[in-house]
């Protein structure tokens, strides 16, 4: 987060596909994100607390976002919504540095492993990580929107 914050110049491809020096003012949005560990999640209030705690210490943007999925959810897709509703209530009672979620999310629920002939695919489901599907995806995102419609609004952010 540090980094990203400054300005940077380095080898990239341009619009036309050819080599050139890209330069950047700096990303004044950086994030870091909760995804969990070690087969534990991090997105309850404790673990945020101490993330806001390090950034503060390091003197960086207290900004955090939340992955719904991967340890979080212990990688079972139906428990994102338990850690969307979780983070929703998070910033509900106050908290600041939540600015966003990350969630595993696809037309289909689950995932499917790559079959040997392509076409037996399911259109919409994840070939990686489980997700959830645009159902539950649209009724949490539509929930959370309802529950934070007059907390966001007010929100002290830096």
């Amino acid at each position: 987060m540090q980094s990203v914050s400054h300005s940077h110049s380095f080898l990239g491809i341009n619009e036309e596909g050819q080599v050139t020096v890209v330069n950047t003012k700096g990303n004044d949005y950086g994030h870091i994100v909760l995804r969990g560990g070690g087969g534990k999640p991090n997105y309850e209030t404790k673990f945020v607390a101490e993330a806001e705690q390090e950034l503060a210490k390091a003197n960086l943007k207290v900004n955090i976002m939340v992955d719904t999925s991967h340890e979080n959810s212990s990688k079972k897709p139906e428990r994102q919504v338990t850690v969307a509703e979780d983070a929703t209530q998070q910033i509900i009672n106050g908290n600041q540095s939540i600015m966003g979620l990350m969630i595993e999310s696809n037309i289909g629920w689950g995932n499917q492993k790559v079959p040997a002939n392509l076409e037996d695919l399911q259109y919409g489901v994840s070939i990686t990580d489980a997700c959830i599907d645009w159902e539950t995806t649209e009724k949490a995102l539509t929930e959370m929107s309802n529950a934070l419609r007059d907390v966001l609004p007010k929100r002290q952010r830096g």
